[in-house]
């Protein structure tokens, strides 16, 4: 599977907007989008000059943003618009819900890793439970009710008490419970399409994908 192993800050001045893939530092002026907000490459300067963007090409924009915001490859990303589909109400929530259901993200949610990235590899390296049973699985899909919550073991891991410090200065989200003593937290409902701080147009990835 091919794995994206350029620098993350790339992606974000692709898209024009910052993608939180390197945790706190998208919060500080080193970010790469505040010192240079215009895309990579010999052209970047240019491109804001150019002609209207076409329908779509902010289709496939959005797409690839929110592809990136939660780290998935386009095979990974098409198999879960599929599921959303075949879902009962509207794709481009129920797109959004399943991703934000992931179990790398809800890790991330929960203020135990600084970035989606890092959640994976605190869960492929089985340092996550959920509902006491150790998980090695980013895309396992967490359902209300279910615990989550870092093994005893893994506990005094450095990047768990530096991500969990920085995320007591944010606000959580209203749909995920996080007892920070213990290190775990349960998903206490579905979220809603209100409550997912993704600023996202997931509207035009569904018209892209129904062509």
């Amino acid at each position: 599977m091919a794995r994206y192993i350029e620098s993350n800050c790339k992606l974000c001045r692709r898209e024009g907007t910052k993608l939180f893939l390197k945790g706190s530092r998208c919060l500080t002026e080193k970010c790469a989008v505040e010192k240079r907000a215009y895309a990579p490459g010999q052209h970047g300067q240019s491109a804001g000059r150019r002609r209207k963007a076409s329908q779509y090409s902010r289709q496939l924009r959005e797409k690839q943003k929110v592809k990136r915001i939660y780290g998935l490859n386009e095979t990974q990303f098409r198999a879960t618009f599929e599921r959303a589909l075949g879902e009962a109400g509207r794709t481009g929530e129920n797109l959004l819900v399943a991703l934000e259901s992931r179990l790398d993200n809800i890790v991330y949610r929960m203020g135990l890793a600084p970035s989606r990235k890092a959640a994976r590899q605190l869960v492929r390296h089985r340092h996550v439970e959920v509902n006491g049973r150790p998980v090695d699985v980013p895309s396992f899909h967490v359902r209300p009710g279910d615990q989550v919550g870092i093994n005893r073991a893994s506990r005094e891991l450095d990047v768990i008490a530096v991500s969990l410090d920085q995320a007591a200065k944010g606000q959580p989200v209203s749909w995920i419970t996080v007892d920070r003593g213990a290190m775990a937290g349960t998903l206490v409902e579905r979220p809603t399409r209100e409550a997912i701080p993704i600023a996202a147009e997931e509207q035009l990835i569904v018209e892209l994908y129904s062509k």
